[in-house]
């Protein structure tokens, strides 16, 4: 009898603090990744269908181990995601459009990586200009990443006498 006490005790004691666990850290899927950006507004996360979805664009694409080696796609060791990572993630799903807005020097897409990016709508015309000139620097032929273009358009800002200035981050 007291063996079957100190046994339900122990699964009392493991039950709570694995309820607590649970409770600190409401993970609602398939950790980070593209898959997990991807499908995250999903409602119901923790169903199958999502869950799914997520680990499959994340298997297809391998952004999870991308994400989790150079921490973009929301993979961090604290598990929030970085300030870089919503543009990074933006840029990677987009890159082909802005590559080519960049080139025009306006767009939709080139808005809204702007103000992903903290510039504000009426400094909008100052960042399509300054992409448009340095589209050759910031759209390295060869060095072509989401990645690199990012960094080199914070660069950028970071040397424009007027967007460095506006520039909220």
């Amino acid at each position: 009898m007291m063996k079957k006490a100190v046994m339900l005790s122990v699964a009392v004691l493991f039950g709570m603090q694995a309820g607590l666990a649970m409770a600190a850290n409401p993970d609602t899927g398939p950790g980070c990744g593209l898959g997990k950006l991807a499908w995250n507004d999903y409602q119901r996360q923790k169903d199958i269908a999502p869950q799914v979805m997520m680990a499959t664009t994340n298997g297809t694409f391998g952004s999870t181990t991308f994400g989790i080696s150079s921490g973009t796609s929301g993979c961090t060791n604290d598990g929030k995601i970085m300030g870089d990572s919503k543009t990074i993630m933006f840029a990677e799903l987009n890159f082909e459009n802005l590559s080519q807005e960049m080139a025009r020097g306006q767009g939709e897409h080139l808005a809204s990586l702007a103000t992903l990016m903290g510039i504000p709508p009426d400094q909008h015309g100052a960042f399509f200009a300054m992409t448009q000139e340095r589209y050759t620097s910031l759209v390295k032929a060869g060095e072509a990443s989401p990645v690199a273009m990012v960094k080199a358009i914070n660069e950028a800002i970071a040397g424009h006498p007027v967007l460095a200035k506006a520039s909220s981050r």
